[in-house]
């Protein structure tokens, strides 16, 4: 008797075990997006979008962060744990170009597509470890950094001291930023960069390290943050400095960026719509899972806002 119950109990153990099976090939995608942090507005947006796009098109959508984008051990801790619970796509924004590619090939290794949204891995490490990625989403960096240089230029007619908040160094979002930036600033006999330290895109350390640059430099004229998160820990070290007469310039346009432009304590930012990235990376990794062609590189617009369009 005890035997046949027991075969009868294993029965029902893989009958239950397949219909867990066609539940799951039945149910929804589960869909992850592993952001850099939640403490910065810009990922928030991004989140945002991302959630409404999910709602939209029946996706069970998984999102986590570290606490602090430098944190690039706990990023690649969260996309191996993703994947050892059998998620079917991954939607990242790397806090490392180069460190996060071993956690793209091992989603590589089981079957998972990995759409990288807002900044790109560093093609060569990833070719040499022979990785692919389903699609990158993001906006054109270096164009945003242009657009910053040539406000300043302008704003200070070619002529004065000038200031960078760097990111994170050898970060490829920030390092394409800088290029822009320097592509069209280092032109301009009349303007010397006087400073440019990293910031890590916060800002605490953007007040700090800029505190420290306004004390070095009396004559300093304008400031290019990175971001806008250290473009206002900048504007809050001019307000202690009593120096009003800075020009600041950011990077993100999020809501409070925004409102300093319109009330003037910073000039201009660069908008590149976060909500739109994160909307984009779930239906991109959709297709993906669906077999379907993506796009391999997909840009999203980029605008300088000052305080006439600010918005």
């Amino acid at each position: 008797m005890k035997r046949f119950l027991v075969v009868i109990a294993l029965a029902l153990l893989a009958l239950c075990g397949c219909q867990r099976g066609s539940d799951r090939n039945a149910g929804r995608p589960r869909i992850a997006l592993v952001l850099k942090t939640l403490n910065n507005p810009f990922f928030i947006d991004m989140q945002r979008g991302a959630e409404e796009a999910a709602t939209r098109l029946g996706v069970d959508l998984i999102v986590q962060a570290a606490e602090r984008e430098i944190d690039v051990d706990k990023q690649l801790q969260i996309v191996e744990n993703l994947i050892q619970s059998k998620i079917d796509a991954i939607c990242i924004t790397p806090s490392g170009s180069r460190e996060i590619v071993p956690a793209v090939v091992k989603a590589n290794q089981a079957h998972i597509p990995v759409v990288i949204v807002d900044t790109r891995v560093d093609a060569a490490t990833l070719k040499e470890a022979g990785g692919v990625i389903a699609a990158f989403i993001g906006s054109d960096n270096f164009e945003g950094g242009k657009l910053a240089g040539e406000f300043i230029v302008k704003a200070l007619g070619g002529k004065g001291s000038v200031a960078i908040l760097e990111g994170i160094p050898g970060h490829e979002t920030g390092d394409s930023r800088l290029r822009g930036f320097h592509s069209v600033v280092d032109g301009q006999t009349g303007l010397k960069i006087v400073a440019s330290q990293p910031a890590n895109w916060e800002r605490d350390q953007g007040f700090n390290v800029f505190q420290n640059i306004l004390q070095s430099h009396p004559d300093l004229k304008a400031v290019f943050a990175c971001s806008d998160l250290m473009a206002l820990g900048a504007v809050e070290a001019i307000r202690a400095a009593k120096r009003d007469n800075i020009i600041v310039v950011g990077f993100d346009a999020f809501s409070e960026a925004q409102d300093a432009v319109k009330a003037g304590t910073m000039h201009a930012t660069i908008a590149q719509s976060p909500s739109t990235m994160g909307a984009l990376a779930v239906e991109n990794a959709l297709h993906a899972l669906r077999g379907e062609p993506l796009q391999e590189n997909i840009q999203v617009n980029i605008k300088l806002v000052t305080k006439e369009n600010a918005s």
